[in-house]
Parts: C-alpha cells; structure tokens; sequence
C-alpha cells in the first residue's frame, strides 16, 4: 500500500496492530477522524492515555476496574460465597449480560497453554487457591471455553481444590465444544450457568 504521508503510513501501521484491523480498515479508520473536528481525535487520545494510566485490576478477583475494588465484588448484594472463574473481562461482560449470576468472579487472564508458552503461574490460579483455602468460597464455577485450554486449566485448578471441601461446578454444555464463552448468545449462555453441573460429572463424559 502506497502512502502519500509518512504521518499517514505511522497512523495506519499503529492502528492496523489492533485485533481483526487489517491496513484497508486501518487506513479507513484514520482517513475518518482526519475528517473529524480536531477535538474529537484529542478526546480519543485522551481517553486512550487516561485508560492505560489509571487503570486497575481489583484485588479481590483481578477483574478490570477504576478502583481497587471492582463494582462487582463491592456490592454487597452479590453473594462473594459463589465464585465463577473465566478467562477474562469479555467474559465477565458476558455472563452480566444474561442477568442471571449474583455472585463473584475470578479471572485468570488467560488459560494454561504449553505450546504458547502459559503456564499455572502466569494466571492468578494461586490467588484462587488461596481464597478458597481461606474458607471464603463454597462453590467454584468453571466457566472456561470448552476447548483443550480450557479444559486442561479446569482440571488442573480442580486437582488444586481437591482437598478443599468447596464444591465444584461447571457451565452446563448448552455451548458447544471448542466455542468461545463471549460468542455466545445470552439466553444459552444464562441456562449454561443456572444449569451448571458437578465438575466430576462432566469429566466423565468426556
């Protein structure tokens, strides 16, 4: 692709990095808020600098947040005694969509991938662990996709609690093998959680 600016090039090759951004819907993009009034593309960045700044990850479940402590884990009509572990954000935003878990969340950032190099310690699995050791928690929900990533990382924090009197579920299979938690629709995604099954259960039938 054949730039008349350099500045223009710099713009498309920094947008063209983000995830599903190719350098035609890149160079659309900018082309966009070179249109725009200059204000607008300084909000952009303002908001941009201010997110990677002052964002946080709560202390209590490693969910993003303004504070140390994320609305959700705050509010005391959650039930912080249920805690559905995810792999990230997206999937919390997912399951809050369907309006039907009142309780904690845990993420993990990520799940346990040997051949890209992830493994038990760079997730928060410890902290996990911890908690439930504490005595805090009677219930973890696996709410991991149901890919070999995902199972594998269900089963290893599933033998890290095996001493541990927590009871342990899982999403019930309304999604489909090798599915995405935040692809999915709503209303199966809401039935997977009220419908959640014994994690035992669920390995059987693999």
């Amino acid at each position: 692709m054949d730039f008349s600016s350099k500045l223009l090039e710099q713009a498309v090759d920094e947008m063209s990095q983000l995830p599903g951004i190719g350098k035609r819907t890149a160079l659309r993009l900018v082309l966009h808020l070179l249109k725009q009034p200059a204000s607008q593309t300084q909000d952009l960045s303002n908001a941009l600098l201010d997110l990677r700044n002052n964002i946080k990850l709560c202390k209590n479940c490693f969910n993003i947040s303004d504070t140390e402590i994320c609305e959700i884990c705050a509010n005391p009509s959650r039930n912080a005694e249920i805690v559905c572990v995810v792999e990230d954000i997206r999937d919390v935003m997912a399951i809050e969509n369907t309006g039907q878990y009142r309780g904690h969340y845990h993420v993990l950032g990520g799940k346990i991938s040997p051949m890209d190099g992830v493994g038990p310690s760079q997730l928060t699995i410890k902290p996990l662990i911890e908690k439930v050791q504490a005595g805090k928690v009677e219930e973890i929900i696996f709410a991991l996709s149901s890919t070999l990533e995902g199972d594998t990382t269900n089963f290893y924090i599933f033998k890290q609690l095996e001493n541990t009197p927590v009871k342990t579920s899982t999403i019930a299979r309304g999604i489909s093998v090798g599915d995405e938690l935040e692809y999915a629709d709503e209303v199966t995604l809401g039935r997977s959680i009220t419908n959640r099954v014994p994690f035992e259960n669920s390995m059987k039938d693999q």
